[in-house]
């Protein structure tokens, strides 16, 4: 019954998830679905060991309602992005 409520739940948006985003690999994990915050929030340190044992760096949790389209996210212009932002700008560019 409880299977049958979260995925209702889920189906509308109103399930709760735990959004893992780590610097290193840049990507957003998706755990859930889950039927309370409480739920999700007693769920957190388990991921969060789980990546830290994988080498992630940097990593952010949230618990949040939403209906992620994938589980994984990898971020593959993260990269590109972070070295455009360290090229100097000189003083005579616009």
């Amino acid at each position: 019954m409880k299977e049958l409520m979260i995925s209702l739940l889920n189906f509308f948006g109103w399930a709760f998830w735990v959004e893992v985003v780590t610097e290193t690999p840049r990507c957003t994990y998706y755990f859930g679905p889950f039927m309370t915050k409480k739920e999700a929030e007693s769920a957190k340190a388990g991921y969060m060991e789980d990546l830290l044992q994988e080498g992630a760096q940097g990593i952010t949790v949230k618990t949040k309602r939403c209906k992620p389209l994938y589980l994984t996210v990898y971020d593959e212009m993260g990269e590109m992005r972070d070295r455009k932002r360290n090229i100097p700008v000189f003083s005579s560019q616009p």
